[in-house]
């Protein structure tokens, strides 16, 4: 009887092995399908790129920038001609 029983424990055993197997296989094969879909819904969304962004978000800063320093610019010039617009004082 020790015999038997030892076939039937390493039969379950094999059984409990072949089952995490498959489980394991499973779930690989449900990761693809999720990320698949997940992908397929976000290129459906027309999303943009965070590279795509990061280029945008550096053309704003830096056009921020220039309208900054031309406005200054613009602020230096207008001072100077209404200087020279002013009338000048006679001796």
């Amino acid at each position: 009887m020790p015999q038997t029983t030892s076939r039937i424990f390493d039969d379950i055993a094999k059984l409990m092995t072949d089952a995490a197997g498959a489980a394991e296989g499973v779930r690989r094969e449900m990761e693809g399908v999720m990320k698949a879909q997940g992908e397929r819904v976000l290129g459906a969304m027309d999303l943009v790129q965070r590279e795509e962004f990061e280029a945008v978000k550096a053309m704003a800063v830096k056009a921020r920038e220039q309208n900054e320093a031309l406005t200054a610019r613009i602020a230096v010039l207008e001072a100077e001609l209404s200087q020279l617009k002013q009338p000048k004082a006679t001796p």
